[in-house]
């Protein structure tokens, strides 16, 4: 059980992430609360670095789509705290929760990987989940909702970089997309910089760094002591603590729409992940069996 208690303890803490960042970004510039959340992370980051050593930061493999997943990650996260200042906190992680959906179906065209058509028609009833909580309208074309979009595109194409990077340690990609976030908040922040009046509104900028750094080391973690099989669905609780944490903090209470779109879009991915698992236990088996 350790497995599935730090993976859902790890998902809790991103949940509280996405809910601070909500309520910092209210109160402070964009770019200012990257910038510090930033700087807070990979001061957390540093000392397992430096036990690391130099050699895998410096060697790493394939710099230019290492740089590519750096431009998704940090476009991604300006895209998500944009989008959570106007939105509800259940209705962006919908949308966020939907990029496996996206990976599933942009792999066959950008990793040469096959689809059958079970797993299109997963994709097909997990796009229809988003146009449904995107609710069609004048509405689907507001900032908020094309920032969510392109937001969960490039959350999608970082997910695909890191299947080519596979060789890349978990912590030098960390590293990466941190020290890319930090240098962009740091062009950002001068645009809408709010002074920070106390030592207490310091502390609760970097909590934000330090619990999503934490998250990330939870959820690697829980990789690594049980099968992605048993831990990674547990993800899907990120929605369960968003529309908690959206109700109880913001007052936010989830429309039918994105209850009903959110159900396609988490069926959708947990079938899409459950018979990726499959294929690949056939696959060891009877290597030669087409999809």
């Amino acid at each position: 059980m350790a497995g599935p208690a730090v993976m859902l303890l790890g998902m809790l803490l991103f949940a509280m992430n996405d809910a601070m960042g909500k309520w910092l970004v209210a109160s402070y510039g964009l770019g200012q609360v990257i910038l510090i959340r930033s700087i807070a992370a990979l001061l957390i980051l540093a000392p397992f670095l430096w036990m690391a050593g130099r050699k895998p930061i410096l060697e790493a493999e394939r710099p230019w789509l290492q740089f590519m997943r750096v431009v998704f990650s940090t476009l991604e996260l300006f895209c998500f705290y944009y989008a959570v200042m106007y939105l509800p906190l259940a209705d962006v992680m919908t949308y966020w929760l939907a990029a496996p959906i996206y990976v599933a179906a942009a792999a066959p065209f950008l990793l040469g990987e096959k689809v059958g058509w079970r797993r299109w028609t997963a994709i097909a009833l997990g796009f229809i989940g988003v146009v449904i909580t995107l609710e069609p309208s004048s509405a689907m074309f507001t900032a908020p909702a094309l920032i969510s979009i392109i937001g969960t595109a490039a959350f999608a194409f970082m997910m695909l970089s890191g299947r080519s990077l596979r060789g890349t340690p978990d912590k030098t990609l960390v590293l990466f997309q941190t020290g890319g976030a930090a240098v962009i908040g740091l062009v950002a922040a001068p645009f809408g910089w709010t002074p920070i009046t106390s030592a207490n509104e310091i502390l609760l900028l970097g909590l934000l760094g330090i619990v999503a750094m934490s998250a990330h080391m939870l959820v690697n973690r829980a990789l690594k002591i049980s099968d992605a099989a048993t831990v990674a669905p547990l993800q899907y609780t990120l929605l369960l603590w968003a529309v908690v944490f959206g109700y109880f903090f913001f007052g936010e209470v989830p429309r039918l729409t994105m209850i009903v779109g959110a159900t396609l879009i988490v069926g959708s991915g947990l079938f899409i992940f459950f018979r990726e698992q499959q294929l690949k236990k056939r696959d060891k088996v009877l290597p030669s069996v087409p999809e």
